[in-house]
């Protein structure tokens, strides 16, 4: 594509497209007027032709091959929108869209005065799995930090949602739920303490309850019941978390059942918000 641009020194540039037949129309109207007429090639990339992938997706994917190939890693700096500009030939405009929908799906982080990071991989619940399963299944290492745990009897409501009688002994666990060194949940689990002693007596800092159940208790498990909302954290959460107090957080209240349909384990936990995505398929 041949674009003619005409300069003047005091009111910048004007484009416009002629075909090549004007070109001395165009000199002869604007000569007087102290513009001048000069043709450069220009190729542009933030038009594509039909059926071509736009320029903003194509920066979204070569960002994208970096992170899954490791070369960019959660934490680093992405390039800048002026440097993907500059690398990909389109403007800062569509530059700057390509790395708004990568933060938008939580690809990327943009940090005010600081730039644009790989931000860490999210969870997504969209399968049921223990917590050590799902870090597994994002490369990263979990383990947890027992905030309390032990045997009540008191726990009415807690038993009657597990189909129990009131004063039945439940086991429980409250765990701090880190990826690496990050604490991302806060989780507390009720079991039926006499049903599954070797709960009772596992070192679940480091061992998967789900785990202990399946291996130890003979438990196969087949699906939760779910109830999700939102919450903020409350001083006692923000400080488990390291969160500042009001930080929004998803709730998720699970009751566990094996493949006998028994009500095995129930779950309440407070997820950073940041850190967890909740995958929904809906059908009509």
């Amino acid at each position: 594509m041949v674009r003619y641009i005409a300069d003047h020194e005091s009111r910048g540039t004007v484009r416009a497209e002629e075909s090549s037949d004007m070109v001395k129309w165009m000199e002869r109207a604007l000569r007087p007027r102290g513009l001048r007429i000069r043709a450069q090639t220009e190729i542009s990339n933030s038009m594509p032709n039909r059926g071509e992938e736009p320029a903003y997706r194509k920066i979204q994917s070569a960002i994208l091959r970096r992170i899954d190939s490791g070369q960019l890693k959660p934490g680093h700096l992405v390039p800048s929108e002026r440097e993907l500009a500059r690398l990909h030939r389109v403007s800062l405009m569509t530059a700057r869209h390509a790395l708004t929908e990568l933060a938008r799906d939580g690809v990327v982080e943009r940090r005010h005065g600081a730039g644009t990071f790989v931000a860490p991989p999210k969870v997504h619940f969209n399968k049921l799995l223990g917590y050590t399963e799902q870090m597994a299944s994002l490369g990263l290492t979990a383990h947890s930090r027992i905030v309390s745990s032990g045997v009540l009897t008191r726990e009415h409501e807690i038993a009657a949602r597990l189909g129990l009688p009131p004063t039945t002994r439940l086991g429980r666990v409250e765990r701090v739920r880190l990826a690496g060194d990050e604490p991302v949940a806060l989780e507390v689990c009720y079991w039926p303490a006499d049903e599954y002693p070797a709960l009772v007596n596992a070192t679940l800092d480091r061992t998967s309850l789900f785990s202990v159940l399946e291996h130890e208790c003979g438990v196969v498990l087949a699906y939760a019941d779910e109830e999700i909302d939102a919450t903020d954290a409350d001083t006692r959460m923000a400080e488990l978390l390291q969160i500042p107090r009001g930080t929004p957080l998803l709730r998720m209240r699970q009751l566990i059942f094996s493949t006998k349909g028994q009500a095995t384990v129930y779950v309440t936990g407070f997820y950073r918000s940041g850190r967890h995505t909740l995958r929904i398929r809906r059908f009509r």
